[in-house]
């Protein structure tokens, strides 16, 4: 028989995993909420004519990485490869921002048709942040206070840095490309064939290219902040001058660029060195134009997208998932198979007497040696096992205590275990 496997680059998240994941997604959410930022859900397929628009055909999610088929009635979707433009087809599609502002967040998978690699999968996790309506540097500065407390909540507020930039508006953005595309054709030869490819589609992406090779070239080519007009370059002060207020250090990296073209003035990376090259475990910025691209009306916008499967990468890199388990708190055994009955119903009253515990039942009907030895391997805290004579063992693993109950005195026992321990 054919052996089925899992998709390339796609992967089930164990049970053994997920305590680490609902941790690190609980502190995510609780952050996000005490900024006032309301959950939205959106769809895992859209169509392919949202990304072309929004990201930009000539960009490589758009014209090499997409999950894009005809569905049975024609028309032509996609797997979202980003959460973005989803979000703006929301907020348009109902409304939302019709005399208010929106504050909105959500999370849940995306698809990119990539190499898979370490910190890289085809199938990712991004939770992402959108606002709508406000156009100062304020609510940028906002986005980035929260991430760092989102990083800080998490543990790993020193292990990352922050890097900014301005790509001005699209107007300044065509002036300095001209100067770049001249640029960089007089340096062709220098130019790998990624390169090349995009200095006919998109010049500005060259800076962001990593090879060793072009470095010094690319350190030399126009900067797109001296193209700045007045409005912009004051935008991005505004912004500098917030982020030194709390403290918050930072990089002004002129080479940053992000990968979509929907981008406009503030952009910023979160990035780690504990990664090697998937350093980048946050990425944001300001996407002014983008609603208008599809709306015809202005409204200012700004965002960013944390990829959860490579943050919880640094998270176990330093050691911090150790201690994030999701083990039972009492496992319920028994002496004799005929009483699984019994037990069943034992651990079902406990379980409303005592809801702040976990409680597992043992259902193998083995022997009570290989019952004890099942709950140890589930590192439980507590062993209760009911004795043939009605009567109720209960074995503190970390006192290594044992005592003998009846049913109905149980639950007080650990409700004086709970007593104890907070005094």
């Amino acid at each position: 028989m054919e052996k089925i496997q899992s998709i390339r680059g796609m992967r089930s998240v164990l049970p053994e995993e997920t305590p680490v994941w609902q941790w690190l997604e609980n502190r995510i959410r609780n952050i996000t909420s005490r900024y006032g930022y309301q959950e939205v859900r959106l769809p895992i397929l859209e169509p392919v004519a949202l990304f072309e628009r929004a990201v930009g055909e000539s960009t490589d999610i758009v014209s090499k990485e997409m999950y894009n088929f005809l569905d049975k009635s024609g028309e032509h979707i996609t797997l979202r490869p980003e959460g973005t433009s989803g979000c703006v087809r929301t907020v348009i599609e109902n409304n939302m921002c019709y005399n208010t502002t929106q504050r909105l967040w959500y999370q849940g998978p995306m698809f990119r048709y990539e190499r898979p690699q370490k910190g890289r999968l085809r199938q990712f996790t991004q939770f992402g942040v959108e606002t709508f309506g406000m156009p100062g540097a304020d609510v940028d500065a906002e986005l980035i206070f929260m991430v760092k407390d989102i990083f800080k909540a998490l543990g790993v507020d020193k292990h990352v840095r922050l890097e900014i930039n301005s790509l001005g508006t699209p107007e300044e953005r065509s002036e300095h490309r001209q100067q770049l595309v001249n640029y960089f054709m007089q340096h062709k030869a220098l130019l790998d064939e990624d390169s090349l490819r995009r200095l006919e589609t998109n010049p500005l992406r060259i800076l962001d290219s990593k090879n060793p090779d072009m470095q010094e070239m690319i350190e030399a080519a126009p900067r797109l902040l001296d193209f700045l007009g007045e409005e912009s370059q004051q935008h991005f002060d505004d912004l500098r001058r917030l982020l030194d207020s709390e403290n918050i250090a930072y990089v002004v990296n002129p080479r940053l660029v992000r990968g979509l073209d929907y981008y406009t003035r503030t952009v910023f990376e979160w990035i780690t060195e504990e990664l090697g090259s998937q350093g980048t475990v946050c990425g944001g910025g300001r996407y002014d134009g983008l609603v208008e691209l599809f709306s015809g009306k202005q409204l200012p916008a700004s965002g960013f997208a944390i990829g959860i499967e490579r943050l919880l990468l640094l998270i176990q890199t330093l050691g911090l998932d150790k201690d994030i388990v999701n083990q039972p708190d009492i496992v319920v055994t028994y002496e004799d198979p005929a009483q699984n009955v019994e037990a069943l119903l034992l651990a079902n009253t406990l379980r409303h007497q005592l809801p702040q515990y976990k409680i597992l039942n043992d259902f193998t009907s083995a022997k009570l040696k290989r019952q004890h030895s099942n709950a140890l391997k589930s590192g439980c805290r507590y062993i209760v096992t009911l004795n043939r004579d009605g009567q109720v063992g209960l074995w503190d693993l970390a006192a290594n205590t044992n005592e003998t109950l009846t049913a109905d005195t149980l639950a007080n026992a650990f409700l004086n275990k709970t007593i104890t321990a907070m005094a």
